[in-house]
């Protein structure tokens, strides 16, 4: 499982929980992080992640 940390959570979180959730992303990473929330989740279920929060 791949997860896809919303805004409103560290970018830091990418890197704390690599070795649990390898491949995870955060939206400010990805150029997200001024897209609305449909578009995020519609990234997330093309892209296979799973959105955090």
């Amino acid at each position: 499982m791949k997860l896809l940390f919303d805004h409103n959570l560290s970018p830091r979180l990418v890197d704390i929980l690599a070795d649990i959730y390898p491949n995870s992303q955060h939206v400010f990473i990805l150029g997200l992080d001024r897209a609305d929330d449909r578009s995020v989740w519609e990234y997330a279920q093309q892209t296979g992640f799973t959105v955090v929060t």
